[in-house]
């Protein structure tokens, strides 16, 4: 239906334009010049290219006109390149004549006019390099005799019309870099005189259309960067004019087909970053005008079986990344190969150097990276002797560098790092004098780094990063001029920082981190004024920065920390675009600079474990990129600078081992990036805000040893990610918030050494993913250990010492086979222990009098001793109570008979002899008394000195000996 519309409107167009065509023929140089003046007034020029289209003048004169040889009508209009905007204007088409137009490269905007369509002798249309968008007219099929139409390079977007298949004296169709969609016309099938079809850089999809085949004379094909998918036609072999073949990035699959080995014009061939499989068909062999070959970023695999006697134009051969395995063929190369171009990287080549290579005389360039190449480095590598790039790293090569690495003198670029190369390099490189970048970092080579490097004055990157080298930095490398790269990190140097490297002042990046080097910074840095990141970590520099570094305007990232650096940080501020500055673990001093603000792009500020006195400084809260800031481990003082709660995209904040004061400001909940905040070993007090809840991305809680108080925040659960919770060394209260559930992530948590009360709650036992330690200790927790706790399979530590706690261990505690270590000391715990409890010593358990079972007592010794304890109490008792009765007796009938005596005696005794008698029984009842009452007070002191002293002492002692060790950075504070 779509085909018979566009024939009736095709058909009434013809005769529309016949009828005018006819109007107009008799028109006259006015009437053009009056049509062309209208059409100058809607075109911007600034440039004034049109100024000279006048009346005065004949318009044969006019600037980008043509005319007729009879100078009646105007047969060309090429104003390209004239810095002209506006909208084409739909009047054109009243220049019947007209057979090139060419508006290319200029500023239009707007769409192409319909009315274009009855331009019927127009034989070239070029618009490309424009602004113009919207749909491609259907208008355009009518150019009968068009043959070259580029539009390219604009904002047009939509389906490519069919009507372009009516073009059927079409040359040259440019369609690229725009926003067309759809598939490719099978309608272009039609074109059979098309010798050229760029569809590149849009966003076609579908397959590649058979009919293409219908191009016979098609000589360049491009359709790359598009989203075409599907096999390649095998009919595409029958356009044996095709020279150039350009079907990259797309997601084009299936085996490549082997009728392109009939295509025996061909010079290029770019297949890459498809999905192609399979192997490279052998038959390419016959291509014998292949220039270029590019297959990289596909999935092929099999062995290369290419460049035997008859590919002997072959210059660009590109197959990397892919799933090429084996060694290279004996007769990948002759001595008269034009090849140039060789790279095979990232694929599964094996065996040692290809020796094969070195006949490839013509070779400029090479990379075999990223293979499983191994072995020695041949020393007649020299053979390449027009070699400008050698790109070996990511394989297994080893061995030394040979010294002939010294004749390829034309090399300007060497790439060996991630090998197994040992040795020296060789003094011999210093003959590479046009050497630009030398890269052997991740190599396991050593010795002196060679002055004679310094004689490779066009270099512009050293890195030999991860390697043994020693002895020191090259007194003369101030004569490397170019130098933008110096890295070398991570050795064994030793000695000052060359005063010569001021020298280099096209330095912008320089790494001397992890080495042995020592002194002080030469004053000459101020002359590297193009620095713009600098890393001397891990070194023992000293002394206080020269105050010329403030000269450095372009720094933006420094790292000195872990050096023995002092004084003021200012020097370094002189550059107010630091991104990045850490300057940890040094002795620097003073006040933190306000000055650091000025650098609004900083992202990470590190300064921990220094000397830094005073308050933070207000003026952070400018920082609005700022996402690190360590603080910790120095001397400030004050509170929390309120600025820092502008600061909303801060991940890091750690504060800790200061002297900060105040309350932990409840503005941090705002912060909604922050994932680690450490307010440790300070001076805070009051409440933990629940402002908290909201920061729910936070991954690390730590507010240890502070003097904080209250109950720990409900809303403590909302933060589901956290991993570390430490609150201990508080003075803490209430319970602790069932909500802590809800924090499923955690594998640290410690809130030991507060005041919490009520029982461990159950849910505890939810926090699965619990490993480094549950730490509950020193708290007045009571009630039983829940048996929930036995689902904390990942636990390694578990302290629940020092409670009051009570009830027998849970049998489910068994199920923790990952735990090392169990302190459940000092509470109230009885009954047997689970047998596998056996592993732990017996600290872990002291001061639960009623546990049994080992490594305790065993619960029948224990048993035992209680039996025997009655029973000597039982006989204590039977002996006292006959005893007692025995003595009762006695003393009846003894003072019956005294009563009896008495009376007898009443007549013979006088008053005085009684009363004597009284008071000798009254003295001895005395010391009858005061010997119970020392025995009692001898009684009371064993005691108490047996149950509380002694006790205790053992608890104290335990105490000492089976605490969880503090970490060493604790142990230092």
């Amino acid at each position: 239906m779509g085909g018979t519309r566009l024939s009736h409107l095709l058909s009434v167009m013809v005769v529309l334009h016949v009828v005018l065509t006819a109007a107009l023929i008799d028109r006259d140089n006015l009437t053009d010049s009056s049509l062309l003046l209208r059409i100058k007034s809607d075109l911007v020029d600034p440039n004034g290219v049109l100024d000279y289209w006048s009346p005065s003048a004949h318009i044969c004169s006019w600037y980008g006109l043509t005319c007729s040889d009879d100078k009646r009508h105007v047969v060309g209009l090429n104003l390209s390149g004239s810095g002209l905007s506006g909208l084409i204007s739909r009047e054109l088409w009243y220049l019947v004549s007209l057979q090139i137009l060419d508006l290319s490269s200029n500023f239009l905007s707007g769409s192409i006019p319909p009315d274009l369509g009855m331009l019927q002798n127009l034989r070239t249309l070029l618009l490309y390099s424009n602004y113009l968008s919207g749909k491609i007219p259907e208008e355009i099929g009518l150019l009968k005799n068009l043959q070259i139409l580029r539009i390219g390079n604009n904002m047009l977007s939509g389906e490519i019309t069919p009507s372009i298949g009516n073009l059927t004296e079409l040359r040259v169709l440019g369609l690229a870099y725009c926003q067309f969609n759809g598939s490719i016309p099978p309608s272009f099938g039609n074109l059979k005189y098309l010798t050229s079809l760029d569809l590149q850089q849009n966003y076609l999809n579908g397959l590649l259309p058979e009919a293409i085949q219908g191009c016979a004379k098609l000589e360049n094909f491009a359709a790359s960067n598009n989203r075409l998918e599907g096999a390649i036609p095998a009919s595409i072999g029958n356009l044996r004019s095709l020279r150039i073949i350009n079907l990259a990035n797309n997601s084009l699959s299936g085996s490549i087909p082997v009728e392109l080995s009939h295509l025996s014009n061909l010079k290029h061939l770019n297949l890459l970053g498809n999905r192609l499989s399979g192997e490279i068909p052998w038959e390419f062999n016959h291509l014998v005008e292949l220039e270029m070959l590019d297959l990289s970023l596909n999935k092929i695999s099999g062995t290369i079986s290419l460049l035997n006697s008859q590919l002997k134009n072959l210059q660009t051969l590109v197959l990397s990344d892919n799933a090429f395995t084996g060694s290279i063929p004996s007769n990948f190369c002759l001595e008269s190969s034009y090849l140039q171009q060789l790279f095979i990287a990232r694929n599964h080549l094996s065996g040692k150097f290809p020796l094969e290579i070195l006949n490839c005389t013509s070779l400029r360039q090479l990379d075999l990276s990223d293979n499983n190449f191994e072995g020695e480095l041949p020393s007649c590598l020299e053979q390449l002797e027009n070699l400008t790039d050698l790109l070996l790293n990511n394989n297994s090569f080893s061995g030394n560098l040979a010294p002939e690495i010294g004749n390829i003198s034309k090399l300007q670029n060497l790439y060996l790092f991630d090998n197994m190369i040992t040795g020296p390099i060789p003094f011999e490189i210093g003959k590479l004098q046009k050497l630009s970048s030398i890269y052997l970092y991740d190599n396991q080579m050593s010795g002196l780094i060679p002055r004679e490097l310094t004689n490779c004055t066009s270099l512009t990157a050293i890195d030999f990063f991860g390697n043994h080298f020693t002895g020191d930095i090259p007194e003369t490398i101030g004569k490397l001029k170019n130098l933008n790269v110096l890295q070398l990190r991570q050795n064994e140097l030793s000695g000052p920082i060359p005063p010569s490297l001021g020298h280099c002042k096209s330095l912008q990046i320089l790494a001397l981190a992890d080495n042995k080097l020592t002194g002080t910074l030469p004053p000459t840095f101020r002359f590297l004024s193009q620095l713009y990141k600098v890393t001397l970590y891990n070194n023992s520099f000293e002394g206080p920065l020269p105050e010329t570094l403030f000269l450095l305007k372009k720094l933006k990232i420094i790292n000195f920390s872990h050096n023995r650096f002092g004084g003021s940080i200012s020097p370094l501020l002189g550059s107010n675009l630091l991104t990045a500055l850490d300057l940890t673990n040094n002795s620097f001093s003073g006040a933190i600079p306000a000055r650091l603000a000025m650098s609004k792009n900083l992202t990470r500020l590190r300064l921990g474990h220094n000397h830094l006195t005073g308050n933070i400084p207000y003026e952070f809260g400018q920082l609005m990129d700022l996402n690190f800031l360590d603080l910790s481990f120095n001397n400030l003082t004050g509170e929390v600078a309120h600025g820092l709660a502008s600061c909303k995209k801060l991940q890091h904040l750690l504060l800790n081992n200061n002297q900060l004061s105040g309350t932990i400001p409840s503005w941090l909940g705002d912060l909604e990036e922050l994932g680690e905040l450490d307010f440790s070993s300070n001076n805070f007090h009051g409440n933990i805000p629940s402002e908290f809840g909201k920061c729910t991305k936070l991954l690390k809680l730590s507010l240890y040893s502070n003097n904080l108080s209250g109950k720990i925040p409900e809303e403590i659960g909302n933060l589901t990610s956290l991993n570390v919770l430490d609150l201990q060394r508080n003075n803490l209260s209430g319970f602790i918030p069932p909500t802590i559930q809800d924090c499923k992530k955690l594998f640290e948590l410690r809130l030991s050494e507060n005041f919490l009360t009520g029982a461990i709650p159950p849910e505890v036992g939810r926090l699965t993913e619990l490993q480094v330690i549950l730490d509950l200790s020193n708290n007045s927790l009571s009630g039983q250990i829940p048996s929930s706790l036995g689902n904390l399979l990942k636990l390694e530590r578990l302290n629940l010492s020092f409670n009051h706690l009570h009830g027998q261990v849970p049998a489910s505690l068994v199920k923790l086979t990952s735990l090392h270590r169990l302190n459940l000391s000092n509470n109230d715990l009885e009954g047997q222990l689970p047998s596998t409890f056996s592993r732990f010593p017996l600290s872990s358990f002291v001061g639960n009098d009623k546990l049994c079972g080992p490594p305790m007592l065993s619960c029948l010794d224990s048993q035992g001793q209680d039996r025997r304890k009655l029973s000597n109490t039982a006989v204590t008792c039977i002996i006292v109570a006959i005893v007692s009765t025995s003595t009762v007796i006695c003393f009846v009938l003894i003072y019956i008979m005294i009563r009896m005596w008495c009376n007898w005696r009443r007549v013979h005794i006088s008053s005085l002899e009684s009363k004597g008698s009284d008071q000798h029984r009254v003295i001895e009842e005395d010391s009858w008394e005061a010997y119970d009452q020392g025995k009692r007070r001898n009684v009371d002191e064993y005691w108490k000195m047996n149950s509380t002293e002694l006790f205790h002492a053992q608890d104290n002692k335990f105490a000492e000996h089976t605490a969880y060790p503090l970490p060493g950075w604790m142990q230092k504070a």
